[in-house]
């Protein structure tokens, strides 16, 4: 960490070293740090910008696959997470987005996580509208974080218009209907969410027992991993008590319409199949850790081991051995040398004699 410091005495907005400092002061539990770090990369990064770069229209592209754009991203990500942690979730709804907008190709996984953010933003009519547009090689509905934040949506939505005096939108599915098919098509996230909000009740044990909800995964690499972050990321809407009766609810009604007609599950199997159709995990990228609300720390003792990257160890010893090399700039012979001018000379704070000569020379 001294060499990420130097780094950072000979250019104090360096991103690589700022983002390795937001993670160390992260670990080490001094969070609003790590917040400064972020703040100080996305000054200099927004000092960067081209004049014409105008991100907030919609309209800019940075392909994530150009290593000089990827601090940015990580950049952008993490600040999104700060914003989340501190309650302000349309602010990060509205980052979420911008980073969705750089590169359609999602590299950091803004996709599963827009639906949180919307859900605690009370953006229910874009979250709709946004995934009934937004295109995509793979249906949004059928991932499993929107297949049940969808229905999430629809619940609230029917809540508006019951308030309001109106009727639901004609033609559209109710929530227990969407909230049916989101447990039929991955009915795995049923037991994780028992288990990780966690739902006590006797009924969750009563469900659980029904083979149709036994197993909590998939046997589809892509398809379990997606269900872990969602889990993870989403977890925490579930401890309302509506919600829960309304996963209750469908639950309830997936085990009646299996007992009257079994080859349902066989239908549902071969459309999460069709979906996810690869055979290996294509999201393994995308850490299970960079979606948790957990926040890790380190003992000190294992700071000390903390990693840092291979390129910027490289450029850290660069600007140490730099500060070496000024340190021994001066000459120790001060033989025949004017005292006054070695006396002017010593004040500079580069310069070094080495160690001092105590052999009784001093009267001399």
């Amino acid at each position: 960490m001294n060499g990420v410091a130097s780094i950072l005495m000979h250019h104090p907005y360096h991103l690589e070293s700022h983002l390795t400092m937001a993670d160390y002061f992260k670990f080490t539990g001094e969070h609003q740090m790590a917040a400064d770090c972020i703040a100080k990369c996305l000054y200099a990064l927004e000092c960067a910008w081209h004049p014409m770069f105008t991100p907030l229209l919609g309209n800019c592209r940075l392909e994530y696959a150009h290593e000089t754009n990827q601090p940015l991203f990580s950049t952008l990500f993490i600040h999104m997470k700060n914003l989340d942690r501190r309650g302000c979730h349309r602010s990060a709804l509205e980052v979420c987005k911008l980073l969705l907008s750089l590169d359609p190709a999602d590299p950091m996984g803004a996709l599963f996580c827009i639906d949180y953010f919307s859900l605690r933003a009370e953006e229910y009519t874009w979250l709709e509208q946004f995934s009934e547009e937004y295109q995509a090689d793979n249906n949004l509905w059928h991932l499993p974080n929107f297949c049940y934040s969808l229905a999430i949506c629809r619940f609230y939505m029917e809540r508006e218009e019951s308030l309001k005096g109106g009727h639901a939108a004609h033609g559209k599915e109710t929530s227990i209907d969407l909230m049916k098919q989101a447990l039929m098509l991955h009915p795995p996230v049923l037991k994780k969410l028992v288990a990780k909000v966690p739902l006590k009740d006797q009924a969750w044990t009563n469900i659980l027992k029904h083979s149709f909800f036994k197993s909590d995964e998939t046997k589809i690499p892509s398809l379990d991993h997606l269900i872990n972050i969602y889990v993870e990321r989403s977890y925490l809407v579930w401890r309302l008590p509506d919600l829960q009766k309304l996963l209750r609810d469908a639950a309830t009604l997936v085990i009646e319409t299996l007992k009257q007609d079994k080859s349902e599950a066989s239908m549902w199997a071969c459309v999460r199949k069709e979906a996810f159709p690869s055979e290996k995990n294509e999201y393994k990228h995308l850490l299970i850790s960079d979606f948790s609300d957990a926040v890790a720390t380190l003992p000190p003792d294992n700071l000390q081991n903390f990693m840092v990257d291979p390129a910027m160890m490289g450029e850290a010893a660069q600007h140490q051995n730099q500060d070496v090399r000024q340190q021994v700039r001066a000459p120790r012979d001060l033989a025949d040398r004017n005292a006054f001018a070695v006396f002017l000379e010593s004040l500079l704070p580069w310069v070094d004699y080495g160690p001092g000569d105590n052999n009784g020379n001093d009267d001399q």
